[in-house]
């Protein structure tokens, strides 16, 4: 095939694969789900399609813009989508790109080597989700334009003006009738996930603005961002709160077995393992063979290093694969031509031939890292060796936790009140901040499926502590008893049995105040980096108790922030009395269960993870000792803290 064929990116490069019929009717099946993951899910994947623009090399600025209405506005400068007629389709090839599912030149392998997205299901799904959509092309010197509505075009592709400038435009309305819990975008989702991509992708420009909000100077907020290091600064901005072992990160870029690689990590002296791993710019969570291969080249190059050194020679007990880990951050992320994904979500990777060159590919960096900077290969080896003393020790620890959870029902906390339902389905705990609201929650439960564990104080910070200790904390060995989980195994220390989990809902119940937060922010830390899967499968959530109650004569309403208090008083009149709960424990059984536990009127939020990268990032510095980021976080989104000098 000649030169000028191969990278001919026009109509005929656009091939259809099948109709779009289903989308509006089975949209989970396309983005996810039609809440707000889904949501934000449809900006990604219009931004993958000029990801894929600068991934072939003829884009490098993409802005995204959060309109009033909070329609999205993307536009790249790249070669413009192709608007030439598509012999097969009988009509413009944007037509087809915008209106047939699986269209897109992700499936020409002459116009993209490798691809992100929904593997060519993105725009026109997002077109078929949308109340309205219009697309605007740059393209052989002139502008091109076509408009839609749920999917259906409103008239053909026209040109609507001259440039002497390429790219594609595509504004866009999520469809309120599909999005129905709501089409309000979050900036700061759309934030991390910017970020995310101007890492991935050296050299690319993202700008994200909101012109939605003004900062004080009167200009629409907005952050740029582009990244010349690529995964070496993105390993150091995750890091940025922890303490750094090493004096530098450990990179390297290249490409092995004719696949591209790039890796960064570092270690810090935390307890935790931080691995973080994509293809083709997609996070992929559950891992798969390129996040093997790291371990491996990890693994073996640094028990081979410490072997030689003598450093090991004192040490009378086994060093595991996880020792080499502890305390490390590190991102992974290769571009497949065709990957093939498994595991629930379709986000772990099994092509086989990437292991071996990632493996390779961390070898030869780690080799040379250890030869040029031999005080830092002996902190790394110092710290393997520490890892593994504590490794032993929560082993033992930990084993008391699973001789207690596998016992009878004499084997639970002596402070559970249990439920008498027994089908994990339906049945919820309460984890209640202190005895006294804990005893209030019994009150007011319906004991036929919620369970209240009250828990005393605040747990321990599990991001500063060792794995030992975190199994040695009587809360968190109740937690694990309560909940029926045992945690590792030979192979995997930190491997996660739900087998015999006995709630479905797990309610972090708290104050509604800054310990109360603290309180609640410290459990959730818990869950997410020993239970992690708990919150992936949907089982954590965190009560709302009101902050008012608003009394005039035989009246009275709740409110759960200051607005809503403001709406009740000025609709009962001048007189009325209100109550500020300052705690849990200010409240009656009735009116807990009336408010914060009854099914039918309470609110509960449930915990999810949008982006791990992000979440790992905003624990490590909440539960970290580096002060200012986090009262800065706080100071930006806690509407009733008082912050502490």
């Amino acid at each position: 095939m000649s030169e000028e064929k191969k990278h001919n990116y026009s109509a005929d490069s656009i091939q259809a694969l099948e109709g779009m019929e289903h989308v509006r009717m089975r949209p989970s099946m396309y983005i996810g789900d039609v809440g707000v993951r889904g949501l934000h899910h449809l900006v990604y994947e219009v931004v993958d399609n000029s990801i894929d623009e600068a991934l072939a090399g003829h884009c490098d600025e993409i802005s995204v813009d959060i309109n009033e209405d909070n329609s999205i506005t993307v536009r790249d400068n790249g070669r413009g989508i192709p608007v030439g007629l598509h012999k097969k389709e009988g009509v413009s090839a944007l037509e087809v790109v915008m209106t047939k599912i699986g269209a897109g030149g992700k499936f020409d392998k002459d116009s993209y080597k490798v691809s992100g997205g929904l593997h060519g299901v993105g725009v026109s799904c997002v077109n078929a989700l949308s109340d309205h959509l219009k697309a605007t092309v740059h393209r052989d010197g002139k502008i091109w334009e076509q408009e839609y509505e749920r999917g259906k075009t409103l008239y053909p592709v026209k040109t609507v003006g001259g440039t002497d400038k390429t790219g594609t435009e595509v504004t866009f309305l999520p469809d309120k009738s599909i999005f129905q819990q709501t089409t309000e975008y979050n900036y700061d989702t759309l934030a991390a996930r910017m970020r995310e991509l101007a890492y991935l992708n050296k050299g690319i420009t993202v700008v994200l603005t909101d012109k939605r909000n003004k900062d004080d100077e009167g200009n629409f907020i907005s952050e740029t961002f582009h990244s010349t290091e690529g995964l070496s600064e993105f390993v150091k901005f995750l890091d940025s709160t922890r303490e750094q072992l090493t004096s530098d990160v450990i990179s390297m870029e290249g490409e092995k077995n004719g696949i591209p690689v790039e890796v960064a990590m570092v270690y810090n002296t935390s307890y935790s393992e931080n691995l973080h791993s994509y293809v083709n710019n997609i996070n992929t969570h559950e891992g798969g063979t390129h996040l093997s291969g790291f371990r491996r080249g990890l693994t073996h190059t640094l028990k081979k290093y410490a072997d030689e050194s003598g450093l090991l020679k004192n040490v009378k007990f086994e060093i595991s694969g996880d020792d080499f880990r502890e305390g490390l951050t590190a991102i992974v992320s290769v571009k497949v031509a065709e990957p093939q994904f498994e595991g629930q979500t379709k986000t772990k990777l099994g092509n086989r031939e990437v292991t071996s060159a990632v493996s390779q590919a961390v070898a030869e960096m780690l080799n040379d890292f250890l030869e040029e900077n031999p005080n830092d290969a002996k902190t790394i080896v110092q710290k393997v060796i520490l890892a593994a003393q504590a490794r032993h020790a929560a082993k033992k620890a930990r084993e008391m936790v699973q001789r207690k959870t596998v016992m009878s029902i004499g084997g639970l906390p002596g402070k559970l009140s249990d439920c008498s339902e027994t089908d994990p389905a339906v049945c919820e705990i309460f984890l209640v901040e202190g005895d006294s609201a804990g005893g209030t929650a019994k009150q007011g439960r319906d004991r036929n499926f919620q369970a209240i564990l009250p828990l005393r104080g605040k747990i321990l910070n599990v991001e500063k502590a060792m794995q030992h200790k975190v199994f040695e904390n009587e809360e968190i060995k109740n937690m694990f008893t309560a909940l029926g989980i045992t945690i590792g195994t030979e192979e995997d220390p930190r491997a996660l049995n739900l087998s015999k989990l006995r709630y479905h809902k797990v309610v972090i119940m708290c104050d509604a105040d800054v310990d109360g937060s603290h309180i609640a922010t410290l459990i959730l830390t818990f869950f997410f980096r020993y239970m992690r899967e708990m919150v992936e499968q949907g089982y954590i959530y965190i009560a709302t108790p009101p902050l008012y109650l608003v009394k005039k004569g035989q009246k009275k309403e709740y409110a759960w922030d200051d607005n809503q208090r403001d709406l009740i008083v000025q609709k009962m009149g001048g007189g009325a009395n209100i109550q500020r709960y300052k705690g849990l424990g200010e409240m009656n059984a009735e009116q807990l269960w009336d408010t914060t536990m009854n099914p039918e009127f309470r609110t509960l939020r449930q915990v999810t993870i949008d982006n791990l990268t992000e979440a790992d990032r905003v624990f490590s510095m909440l539960m970290g000792d580096d002060v200012p980021p986090r009262r800065d976080f706080i100071e930006r989104n806690a509407k009733y803290a008082n912050i502490d000098a």
